[in-house]
């Protein structure tokens, strides 16, 4: 069974609204073992919702659109969804009573405006949407249907589960599809592709690769009848890909790298401080983020200036003059730092040029060292990363929470002293 989305607003092709409606419905279907063929956005016009409303129920068997069910003069998805589809609407008396008491018992009047909402499909009917006035509309007419649903999320999701998802599973059987989702740091999209290449042209599973900043997201999808046979061949591709993968594997479905790096330390028994410059406290932000992290994070310094390298890191002024603050030699006397300040196990030093000005021939916009330190020995390396200013301190902070993973997956590395 395939299907398409399309969501309806002016405001959302503005950007004005943010539509998270469609990614949860996506979500719903895919775990219903419904194929998403395509999502649209329109505006509030006419000819536009017509055109792909139509195109959607000629090349799926589904069309869900979300939004434009309202009683003003622009919520007009129900009329023209109805004429897409060849099936007039019906005025509905019980949808109107609702309507007519859900006014009256708050005080108001009851506009004609209002009752615009008891329109429902003569071959189909409404959708109960008990925190809202708008009902859905299900319209069944040969083999097609469309769902119209609401765009207010408070009135979206509630009605997605209660009645939508079931609904759907009526149709579908217990046919599903299984997905998981691995997280690779410390390689690019390409290598992990070329890592990966034959187990991406199977059809089923399925593996999607999604490039983020700093790291690669694996989608592993299974599609069968029987759910636990869906969840045993996913499983069995995620296998497949860690074996090639190995150890650049971090984390599996939301756990981020910050979270990972966390659990580590603390599984570790090891204890973090940190000395950052360009990255004005971004590393240590991400790290107090993950709940818990009191128990291995000590703290960091934000010394964006020479002075407060030298004052608050113990960084030796004769370090600065001969190499800059932008140095392999700088970064690592942070990490050492840091360290034996706060008394933690290991220490992590940034210092760089984020940009988009204090470029030079030799250490260009986007240069950023990062040393770790862990008592007995220090490693610095150099990078060039790439984009704007923010994108150039996520990924420092990026890599430098991928050689402190590193470092942790040493053994040993957690008495280091």
């Amino acid at each position: 069974m395939r299907a398409e989305i399309v969501s309806v607003g002016t405001e959302l092709l503005m950007g004005q609204t943010v539509d998270t409606n469609a990614a949860h419905l996506g979500k719903a279907l895919a775990e219903l073992g419904i194929s998403v063929y395509r999502r649209q956005t329109v505006g509030d016009n006419h000819d536009r919702m017509l055109a792909a409303f139509r195109s959607a129920l000629a090349e799926n068997d589904l069309l869900f659109t979300i939004g434009g069910l309202g009683p003003t003069m622009d919520d007009i998805t129900r009329d023209v969804l109805a004429e897409a589809i060849g099936d007039p609407l019906r005025f509905d008396e019980q949808t109107a009573a609702r309507l007519r008491h859900f006014f009256q018992s708050r005080g108001l009047p009851v506009l004609e405006s209002n009752l615009r909402q008891a329109w429902v499909p003569t071959h189909g009917r409404a959708l109960d949407n008990p925190n809202g006035t708008a009902p859905g509309l299900l319209f069944e007419v040969g083999d097609k249907t469309a769902i119209a649903l609401p765009g207010p999320p408070g009135e979206f999701l509630p009605m997605l589960a209660n009645e939508v998802v079931p609904y759907l599973r009526s149709r579908t059987g217990s046919r599903t599809i299984r997905s998981r989702v691995l997280r690779i740091c410390g390689l690019g999209e390409s290598i992990v592709e070329d890592r990966v290449r034959d187990l991406m042209l199977s059809s089923n599973p399925t593996v999607a690769p999604y490039a983020k900043v700093g790291e690669v997201h694996l989608r592993v999808s299974a599609m069968h009848d029987d759910p636990q046979e869906a969840e045993r061949m996913c499983n069995e591709r995620v296998q497949a890909l860690v074996e090639r993968l190995g150890t650049h594997v971090y984390a599996y479905e939301d756990e981020t790298l910050e979270a990972a790096v966390v659990r580590l330390l603390r599984e570790r028994g090891a204890t973090l401080a940190v000395g950052e410059s360009c990255t004005g406290g971004q590393l240590a932000a991400r790290i107090t983020d993950v709940p818990g992290a009191s128990e291995v994070f000590l703290g960091g310094v934000v010394s964006y200036s020479n002075a407060a390298k030298v004052a608050h890191l113990g960084v030796d002024p004769a370090l600065i003059d001969r190499f800059g603050a932008v140095s392999e030699e700088v970064a690592s006397a942070m990490a050492e730092g840091a360290r034996t300040r706060f008394g933690a196990v290991v220490g992590l030093g940034i210092t760089g040029v984020a940009g988009p000005g204090g470029g030079s021939e030799h250490k260009p916009v986007g240069t950023v060292h990062i040393a770790l330190a862990d008592g007995t020995r220090v490693v610095a390396e150099r990078n060039r990363f790439i984009g704007g200013r923010t994108d150039v301190r996520r990924r420092a902070t990026q890599s430098a929470l991928t050689m402190l993973r590193d470092w942790l997956l040493e053994p040993g590395s957690a008495t280091a002293v």
